[in-house]
């Protein structure tokens, strides 16, 4: 395996790991690639295959200079693959093995625990282009588009990345899960994604924007966690990705701070201070901010459900093994085994909910949780401040991390916003204050039945970006529809 900084794209599949002198691996690949292809033109970006989009791709794994702008066709987009260098004596930073020099072939003890965690990230990565792919119809702007395209395109990429380590290290059983991760659809009832957040839909750009802020930013955390792998080739691929990964964030973030900015300048420009005289602010065809504050409370919830357990087995037998660490393992101060180490738990019992400490190997699920809502609060943080600077008197909040639970510890009870217990009844009475109803979706979606396709315009619901991608002016054309 070459460390080559630079990205070899002479090949069918452009790399940075060898791939030309590794026949078997290639052929595989080459072998995978048309059904590649042939999911990408039928589940990616509908109605948009022939544009030309300014896309970045990365011709270097360096922290510096790693990415090249461009006109491309999505279909014709360079996806390759790509490891961050390796570290020199590299040794593993946790778990039983700690201290031992990591793995560059599967340890045979731990192979089916490493290729279901190789698995079910791919797996994510899909399924969100396929949630997303009637999007760019309703694009408030070429450069939300452009943006929109990015982030699908990198998914994809994403998905190589993960098939490229079935390939190389799975032999057949790898080979028939990377067929499977073309097989499954988001949303289908037969075949799903493996995860439920991944089979949802994303109906409009308030949802993929929220998406891109609460679900990629789960996307980053545990990719942050298996970037500590003792498994180096994991490592490596899950520190390049994390690159990615960062853009698809901004995406969020700056999204919903848009649209929260040009709601309170139409609030200002209108006289409105109540934000909750919702009649008469969606009446300024901007979308209002108790209606974003739901929005909030679906996704954060929907995407604590990825996290899994609170208490899990299956992620402290991970960590044991060596193969999946915690958020920013190697800036930890501990022991890094946590054999002896507690971690409070919060549990619902006796009808009130209660922090409780369990084994640290235990509760990881419950640590990498913990870390995920800081890192949201940051940007809930942002949005706020855009609604302070503008004199109006509301807060976005994250809901109690019990709050429309599905999985885990709160999945048996209903609570409020705030982690009151509710019946079924006081439940079902306030759900539409809580989150999205039928009638907000109705109004959402009446602001979006077309893309404003004229470069440096954007649609009356949102705010034009501060500034633009690669520095291109306000007027830049960053997609050419065909």
């Amino acid at each position: 395996m070459t460390d080559a900084m630079n990205v070899d794209y002479d090949g069918l599949i452009p790399n940075n790991v060898g791939l030309s002198t590794d026949e078997r691996v290639k052929k595989a690949l080459e072998k995978w690639h048309p059904g590649y292809i042939d999911w990408w033109m039928d589940m990616g970006p509908e109605g948009f295959q022939e544009a030309l989009v300014y896309l970045r791709t990365a011709v270097g794994v360096g922290s510096n200079g790693w990415a090249r702008f461009d006109y491309v066709r999505m279909p014709e987009y360079k996806w390759g693959i790509l490891l961050a260098p390796a570290v020199t004596d590299r040794r593993i930073p946790f778990g039983a093995n700690k201290g031992e020099p990591v793995w560059q072939e599967v340890p045979g003890e731990h192979r089916a625990m490493l290729r279901r965690l190789i698995v079910i990230q791919g797996d994510t990565e899909p399924a969100s282009v396929e949630q997303q792919r009637h999007l760019g119809k309703t694009a408030p702007s070429l450069y939300d588009m452009r943006n929109l395209f990015q982030v699908n395109v990198e998914e994809g990429r994403h998905l190589w990345a993960m098939v490229y380590l079935l390939q190389k290290y799975f032999g057949n059983d790898g080979r028939e899960e990377a067929e499977e991760l073309l097989r499954r659809r988001s949303g289908d009832q037969d075949s799903p994604r493996m995860l439920g957040a991944f089979n949802e839909s994303t109906p409009d750009w308030l949802s993929f924007f929220m998406f891109t802020f609460f679900t990629d930013r789960d996307g980053k955390m545990q990719l942050e966690a298996l970037a500590q792998s003792g498994f180096d080739p994991l490592s490596r691929t899950c520190r390049f990705m994390l690159t990615e990964e960062a853009h698809h964030m901004f995406v969020g973030e700056t999204g919903v701070g848009r649209i929260v900015q040009r709601t309170c300048q139409a609030m200002n420009q209108a006289g409105i201070t109540d934000p909750f005289e919702i009649e008469c602010v969606r009446a300024l065809d901007v979308i209002d901010l108790p209606t974003i504050q739901k929005k909030a409370n679906l996704h954060f919830s929907l995407t604590l459900d990825l996290f899994g357990s609170e208490v899990s087995t299956n992620a402290a037998n991970a960590f044991h093994a060596g193969l999946k660490g915690r958020y920013r393992e190697d800036k930890l101060d501990d022991d890094h085994r946590l054999e002896t180490a507690t971690y409070p738990v919060l549990r619902p019992t006796d009808g009130v909910i209660q922090s409780m400490d369990v084994p640290a190997l235990s509760a990881l699920n419950m640590r990498l949780r913990d870390d995920y809502v800081k890192d949201c609060q940051k940007g809930i943080d942002r949005w706020n401040r855009v609604i302070a600077n503008a004199g109006i008197t509301f807060e976005i909040r994250l809901p109690h991390v019990g709050f429309n639970r599905k999985i885990g510890e709160f999945k048996s009870v209903l609570t409020d916003l705030e982690g009151n217990y509710l019946t079924q009844e006081e439940w079902a009475a306030q759900r539409d204050r809580m989150l999205p109803n039928a009638e907000d979706q109705t109004f959402i979606e009446s602001l979006m039945q077309t893309s404003v396709g004229v470069p440096g315009e954007y649609a009356g619901w949102i705010a034009p970006p501060r500034v633009g991608i690669d520095n291109k002016p306000g007027d830049f054309e960053y997609v050419r529809i065909a």
